[in-house]
């Protein structure tokens, strides 16, 4: 699904020859750097840097990686990429199965006010609150974000900010296919996304990493309109993959009003099915809880 001498090739394209010192004119026909010039930016021999970009060299020391990471200018978050790609023939990481802990749940209830769900690395939804179901309008077991947004929502759709939102959705499963190349899943996830989305393609052959841990996320909700929320990752200890996303709205913002509004209509709707189906439960109704354990 990925692999290091793709990422080289994309991050070698990157980097303007005139920021590294290397002067150009008119003739120059490469985008980014020559591979002889990563070569002597780096430190290691052209035959070396050659063989890396064909996928015939292994097992690149640390010392490289650090040299290339430093001539490509990558951030945080493409050095571990980096780093993980350079060792998948060493060790490949087993993918996590999914399994929600009861625990797990119980602290996603708690979240009563504000959208919150439960989500792995191939950004399936494993559970959600009441006001997930609510604001994605439909439960969460059975949602995948990447295939909603690239699929399903489009840019008409749910997400005010779907370029955006895109970007952010290719980056993180380029980091998940670099964390678990042997996950099945993934890989039949990341097909059906590049055979149905052209936006996928050209944004997955660009092989850009992102982790997003939060930041605005805006929605365009049918029944109460924008929400402009924040979005707060956290990712859960001992849960390989797994992430507890809460989307918050700022005191005393439309936005506040509008998850208040929506919650509203929610219970509105509870109590009418309540009494069409009749009287319910004499201690009356409890908030639903929308989840998913698998295997």
């Amino acid at each position: 699904m990925d692999d290091l001498a793709g990422f080289l090739r994309t991050r070698r394209s990157r980097v303007d020859p005139v920021a590294v010192g290397i002067p150009t004119d008119s003739r120059r026909r490469v985008e980014g750097l020559r591979r002889e010039e990563v070569a002597h930016l780096s430190g290691v021999s052209v035959d070396y840097y050659v063989r890396l970009e064909q996928g015939r060299a292994t097992q690149p020391s640390e010392q490289v990686l650090d040299a290339l990471a430093r001539v490509f200018g990558l951030d945080v978050t493409e050095r571990g990429h980096l780093y993980r790609l350079a060792r998948q023939r060493r060790r490949r990481a087993k993918a996590p199965g999914g399994r929600v802990r009861p625990e797990l749940l119980r602290v996603l209830a708690l979240v009563a006010d504000a959208p919150a769900l439960i989500m792995d690395h191939r950004l399936d939804a494993l559970a959600g609150n009441r006001m997930a179901g609510l604001l994605f309008g439909r439960p969460m077991p059975g949602l995948n974000i990447a295939r909603h947004i690239f699929l399903e929502e489009a840019e008409s759709g749910l997400y005010a900010d779907w370029e955006t939102c895109t970007l952010d959705v290719v980056g993180h499963l380029r980091l998940a296919a670099g964390q678990y190349p042997e996950d099945p899943r993934l890989a039949s996830l990341i097909g059906e996304l590049a055979m149905g989305s052209e936006r996928f393609r050209r944004l997955w052959a660009r092989a850009d990493v992102r982790a997003r841990t939060h930041g605005r996320k805006a929605f365009r909700h049918p029944l109460v309109g924008l929400l402009e929320l924040h979005q707060e990752n956290f990712a859960l200890p001992n849960e390989s993959g797994m992430e507890l996303l809460v989307f918050s709205a700022a005191p005393g913002s439309p936005a506040e009003d509008g998850l208040r509004l929506l919650a509203g209509l929610g219970a509105d709707s509870a109590d009418a099915e309540g009494a069409g189906e009749g009287e319910g439960d004499a201690e009356g109704e409890r908030p639903t809880m929308d989840a998913r354990v698998r295997e």
